[in-house]
């Protein structure tokens, strides 16, 4: 048992560090969502003088939500793909390291980058004093921003093992951009055109962002259950479908190198 675990935990603390030495990737990562909620969680938020902190708090949950998208997206879709191009995937899943190891180790890498990413915007929201809401509301978001990136990781998954390295590049930027904006992370759902409000039902992060308003008083009063239940079909669409190519990519590799 603490052979696997130090295996488990060297094979995430690995993966990490692969994450943080690549300053391309951590800076913006990190970064982004912050300046986007100074940007229009905090200075639209007081240029506004009124409603205040229904603006900082819209603000504060959309790029919570907008943030841990990147790390997921990107460090499964774009990384595996990789990955899989060099041939280290492959030694991965002949390897005597259980499969579910390295993918186990990407989640947690993606989980981290979110909860660093949360840390920054509740310390940005805190210092600037724009949000004001319980204990309890701010674990809520935490805990939000945790499970919400599992998704993530699996529709990430999903196209790093389809597509290659270059193309898994582009098709993550064509998922995560025009997801976020037709979430309503940057403008409002209800301000959309009828036709992309209906489009927005079957987006995670919708969901997700819906939850984290709907907490605090801000959603567009459908029930919490509701968006639990969605954004619950939604993941194990995309967990049913990475597992699936996954246990595909281990198959076909192991039969090249049957003896």
């Amino acid at each position: 048992m603490k052979t696997a675990f130090n295996s488990l935990f060297m094979e995430a603390k690995l993966d990490l560090l692969s994450g943080l030495r690549t300053p391309s990737f951590v800076v913006p990562t990190l970064a982004f969502p912050v300046l986007l909620f100074l940007f229009f969680g905090v200075f639209m938020a007081q240029e506004k003088h009124q409603g205040n902190d229904e603006i900082s708090i819209y603000a504060l949950v959309n790029y919570l939500v907008f943030g841990l998208m990147a790390p997921a997206l990107f460090s499964f879709g774009a990384n595996v793909a990789q990955e899989r191009e060099s041939g280290w995937l492959e030694l991965k899943l002949i390897s005597p390291l259980p499969p579910s190891y390295y993918l186990f180790a990407k989640c947690l890498s993606a989980l981290i980058f979110t909860l660093l990413i949360a840390v920054l915007l509740f310390s940005t929201a805190w210092l600037f004093g724009t949000v004001q809401i319980s204990l309890l509301a701010w674990a809520k978001l935490f805990a939000l921003g945790f499970f919400g990136t599992i998704p993530f990781c699996f529709l990430g998954l999903a196209i790093g093992l389809k597509f290659s390295a270059k193309g898994a590049m582009a098709m993550t930027n064509l998922v995560f951009f025009p997801m976020a904006m037709l979430s309503g992370l940057w403008v409002p759902v209800f301000l959309m055109p009828d036709f992309l409000q209906q489009f927005a039902w079957i987006l995670p992060s919708y969901h997700l962002s819906q939850l984290g308003l709907s907490c605090l008083g801000l959603g567009q009063g459908y029930s919490i259950f509701f968006h639990l239940i969605a954004l619950s079909l939604i993941s194990i669409i995309f967990a049913a479908v990475a597992v699936a190519q996954y246990k595909s990519q281990g198959m076909s590799m192991r039969k090249r190198h049957r003896p």
